[in-house]
């Protein structure tokens, strides 16, 4: 296969948060299988290390990057044009971006820093890509939550106006991206876009370990569901749906009201 078909044939997959942990995991694992993927992460210099790592264990030359720091939704705008500019589809969207802050921290646009990369990037990106991703289709979106997602949204408190507590904040916006998902696969109506999120695992990260102060299963067990929903052929029209362990799972209730 000459390069010029090599090139026709790839996916094309961008992964937010994918300098470290279970996003650079899924990256690695993405690259290896032969797609060009889009890295993502806040500093040039981390990306390009990254970049430069992947492309070397995977003999994938078809690795780039894009920086940019999700608190910022200026930033996001910047991003989201200069993936627009460079590339003419977006198979794949992967929203692993996420950040766990034990003190309430506010961004340059007013938001509660947890909120603002956890879900408000996701939904703003998301949106931002739509036509690429409705050009490239069949395409995949995907949004890495957790189990830790919360069982109720407090409206009044969605910056931490009355209080404040990481975990609090944490599992909201975890369950913000389900909701987010639920509903715009339904909006989406299949039409040649799926919309699909998942729990990676009690995983060893540096998130968990600034959350809960613990360690747990490999990175590689981490990527393996995102890697999944990427990838998987038997996937192709599955959407609105919740996956653990590379199987449909059921969130809490709450995700369906």
């Amino acid at each position: 296969m000459n390069h010029f078909t090599e090139e026709i044939n790839m996916k094309t997959m961008l992964i937010t948060g994918s300098t470290d942990g279970i996003g650079k995991q899924t990256a690695l694992d993405l690259a290896g299988q032969g797609n060009r993927v889009i890295i993502h992460g806040r500093s040039i210099e981390r990306c390009l290390e990254v970049r430069n790592h992947i492309r070397a264990v995977s003999g994938n030359k078809y690795v780039d990057f894009i920086a940019a720091d999700l608190s910022s939704m200026a930033a996001v705008k910047t991003m989201a044009q200069e993936i627009k500019n460079n590339y003419e589809r977006l198979d794949v969207l992967i929203n692993n971006a996420g950040v766990f802050e034990r003190r309430q921290k506010i961004t340059e646009d007013g938001f509660e820093r947890t909120f603002a990369v956890n879900h408000l990037s996701v939904f703003l990106l998301t949106g931002l890509l739509m036509d690429l991703l409705k050009k490239s289709a069949p395409a995949r979106i995907i949004t890495v939550s957790s189990m830790a997602h919360a069982s109720e949204i407090d409206f009044d408190n969605l910056q931490g106006e009355k209080y404040y507590d990481g975990h609090d904040a944490y599992g909201r916006s975890k369950l913000c991206n389900i909701l987010f998902t639920f509903e715009l696969a339904e909006r989406l109506n299949h039409n040649g876009l799926t919309a699909n999120c998942l729990h990676p695992g009690v995983i060893s990260t540096k998130l968990l370990r600034a959350g809960w102060g613990i360690g747990g299963a490999s990175l590689e067990s981490g990527a393996q569901t995102s890697v999944y929903l990427a990838a998987a052929e038997e996937l192709e029209d599955v959407t609105g749906k919740y996956f653990s362990s590379k199987h449909e799972s059921k969130p809490a209730s709450i995700c369906y009201d």
